[in-house]
């Protein structure tokens, strides 16, 4: 449904997207993260028609964004991370007005104007001015734009910012509905709602990928870790953990009489049981060992930040 494919965009002499390729299939829901200037927002805009690629290609529903644009954002519901709407209409007159510059059918806008309420939970607010909502409400205003012509793609751009935490639920739950029907490509700098609502994850970092891949693929790829908490002395935990995994730097620190260390792990290597037996021989009262895969806020950092100070240290391009 998506296909981007050696996507670059420039911004005079910025370059905020380079080389960029991935593909979202027909009912995919596929989480797009990226810190603070990775060019997701970029990425999101070249397909929405809103910039022109420098160079590349992308395709939506096998429409051309470039040469067959009107074609191609016919099959979009677009949400922006900042919804520009009218603040001096109400948010039913709004939507019909949306409706009808989306091509609805007159005699079905009214019915899809609800159908677009109802989904964003803001049927509460159809007689409201649209200045006078909250940001929050706006942002479920904008939601119920991109649904109002039940496109077969949806394009979210930090669809949950300025929501409180049960308004975050209902949107995450609001997408997963929509997952039955609708291709989705969600943005969101809050990692835990990509990964509760996304069955696929793309990672792109200045402006290139960096991953892709079901969210448990890629905290598989990024190595198990070893976590120990014992009553001793950090020394203790330093030299048990080191021991027990050679080659690789223990991370101890301490709170008060208690030491808590971690150390990265091999494919298939628990050292728990050896570990377990060397502190209780120095005499350790052990409160925890266990093997755990990294969170994704924990991958994220690994590939984005981890990366750029191991490239800068390396003294290479991040």
């Amino acid at each position: 449904m998506i296909r981007v494919e050696h996507l670059t965009k420039r911004f005079g002499s910025t370059l905020a997207v380079d080389d960029l390729s991935f593909e979202v299939g027909r009912g995919e829901v596929v989480g797009f993260l990226g810190p603070n200037g990775a060019g997701k927002t970029t990425t999101i805009r070249v397909l929405a028609g809103y910039h022109p690629a420098s160079s590349g290609r992308a395709v939506v529903a096998g429409h051309d964004v470039t040469g067959d644009s009107l074609a191609a954002r016919r099959q979009i519901g677009y949400l922006a991370e900042n919804v520009p709407i009218y603040p001096d209409l109400r948010v039913a007159e709004y939507l019909r007005y949306r409706a009808a510059l989306k091509g609805v059918p007159r005699r079905e806008r009214t019915a899809a104007v609800e159908r677009a309420m109802q989904r964003a939970d803001i049927v509460d607010r159809a007689r409201w001015l649209c200045g006078k909502l909250s940001r929050g409400y706006r942002q479920r205003v904008g939601l119920a734009d991109a649904l109002v012509a039940n496109p077969p793609i949806l394009i979210l751009d930090e669809p949950t910012s300025g929501l409180d935490p049960n308004q975050r639920v209902r949107v995450k739950e609001v997408v997963r509905e929509l997952a039955a029907d609708h291709t989705i490509l969600f943005s969101s700098h809050i990692l835990g709602e990509v990964q509760d609502v996304s069955s696929r994850i793309l990672l792109i970092h200045r402006g290139r990928l960096r991953a892709d891949g079901a969210p448990a693929q890629l905290t598989a790829k990024a190595g198990r870790t070893l976590h120990a908490v014992a009553r001793c002395p950090t020394t203790v935990l330093a030299q048990v953990l080191a021991a027990a995994v050679p080659g690789q730097q223990p991370t101890v620190d301490a709170e008060g009489p208690v030491a808590r260390g971690r150390v990265p792990l091999g494919d298939g290597h628990d050292p728990s049981a050896e570990v377990g037996a060397r502190l209780l021989a120095a005499g350790a009262a052990v409160h925890e060992l266990r093997v755990a895969l990294p969170s994704l806020e924990e991958y994220f950092h690994l590939m984005t930040e981890h990366a750029d100070r191991a490239a800068a240290a390396a003294g290479a391009e991040p």
